[in-house]
C-alpha cells in the first residue's frame, strides 16, 4: 500500500508547487526591479520637464526683454526726434534774435556817432537856424538811441531765455541718447541668453521624449510582469486545491467501498435473525 509521501501524485504536486514558488519569487524580484526602474524613469522625466520649463521661461523672458528694449528704443528715438525738432527751432530763434541784436547794436553805434556829430554842429553853428536844426536832430537821435537800447535789452533777455530752453532741451536729448546707448548695449547679452536658452530647450525636449519612452517601456514591462505574477498566483492556488479535491474523491470512493462491503453482512445478519425467530416459534409450539 502507498503512503501519502510516496504517492506519485503527491510528489508531482509538491514538485510543481516548488517550481511555482521559485518562479513567483524570481518574478516578484523582477517586478520590484521594474517598479524601481519605472519610478527612476518617472523621476528623471519630471526632472527633465522641470529643466525644460526653466529654460523656456528664461527664453521667454529674454525674448520679452528684447521686445521691450526694441519698443523703448523706438519710443526714445521718436522722443529724440521730437526733441531735436524743438531744439532746432530754439536754435533758429536764438540765431535770429542774435542777428537782430547785432543789427540793432550796429545801428546804435551809428546813432551815437550821429549824436556826436549833431553836438558838434550845435557847438559850431553859424546861425540860430542851423543850431535849432542840429538841436532838433540831436533830440531825435537820442530818442532813437533809447529805443534801440530798449530793443537790444529786450532781445537779449529773450535770447537768454531761449538759450536756457535750448540748453535744457539739449540735456534732455543727451539723456535720451544715453538711454538708447545703454539699452542697445544690453541687447547682445539678452540675445545670447535667448539663443542659449533656445538651444537648451531643444536639448531638454529630446531628453523629455527619451525619458517618456523609457518610462513607457518600464511601465509596459511592469504590466506584463504583474499579469504574469497574477497568473502564477492563480496557478499556485489551483495547485493547492487539486490535492484536496483528489483526497475528497478518494475519501468518497472509500466510503462507497466500505458501504458496499457492509451491505451483504447486513443482509446475512437479517437472515440469521429471521431464522432464529422461526426456530423460537417452533419450539414454543
Amino acid at each position: 500500500m502507498l503512503t501519502g509521501k510516496s504517492n506519485p501524485d503527491y510528489v508531482n504536486n509538491l514538485t510543481e508547487s516548488f517550481v511555482l514558488i521559485q518562479s513567483m519569487a524570481s518574478l516578484e524580484k523582477v517586478v520590484v526591479q521594474l517598479r524601481q526602474k519605472k519610478q527612476e524613469a518617472t523621476k528623471l522625466r519630471k526632472k527633465a520637464e522641470k529643466q525644460l520649463k526653466e529654460v523656456r521661461s528664461t527664453e521667454r523672458r529674454s525674448s520679452s526683454g528684447l521686445n521691450t528694449i526694441d519698443r523703448k528704443i523706438e519710443s526714445e528715438r521718436e522722443n529724440i526726434s521730437d526733441v531735436s525738432t524743438v531744439l532746432t527751432q530754439k536754435t533758429s530763434q536764438l540765431e535770429s534774435i542774435e542777428r537782430l541784436v547785432s543789427a540793432a547794436q550796429e545801428r546804435l553805434g551809428r546813432e551815437k556817432e550821429a549824436i556826436e556829430q549833431a553836438q558838434q554842429e550845435i557847438e559850431f553853428a553859424d546861425s540860430p537856424e542851423e543850431k535849432q536844426y542840429a538841436e532838433s536832430r540831436l533830440r531825435s537821435l537820442n530818442d532813437h538811441v533809447v529805443e534801440l537800447e530798449l530793443e537790444i535789452k529786450n532781445r537779449q533777455k529773450t535770447a537768454k531765455k531761449i538759450s536756457a530752453q535750448a540748453e535744457s532741451i539739449s540735456d534732455i536729448k543727451s539723456k535720451i541718447s544715453s538711454k538708447i546707448q545703454k539699452q542697445t548695449k544690453s541687447k547682445p547679452s539678452l540675445r545670447e541668453t535667448m539663443t542659449t536658452s533656445h538651444k537648451a530647450a531643444e536639448k531638454f525636449v529630446k531628453e523629455v521624449e527619451r525619458r517618456l519612452k523609457s518610462e513607457a517601456t518600464a511601465q509596459k514591462a511592469l504590466g506584463k510582469a504583474s499579469v504574469k505574477l497574477k497568473e502564477l498566483l492563480a496557478k499556485r492556488k489551483a495547485t493547492k486545491r487539486k490535492p484536496a479535491k483528489k483526497a475528497a474523491k478518494k475519501k468518497t470512493a472509500t466510503k462507497k467501498k466500505t458501504a458496499a462491503k457492509r451491505k451483504p453482512a447486513k443482509k446475512a445478519a437479517k437472515k440469521k435473525t429471521a431464522a432464529k425467530r422461526k426456530s423460537t416459534k417452533k419450539s414454543h409450539r
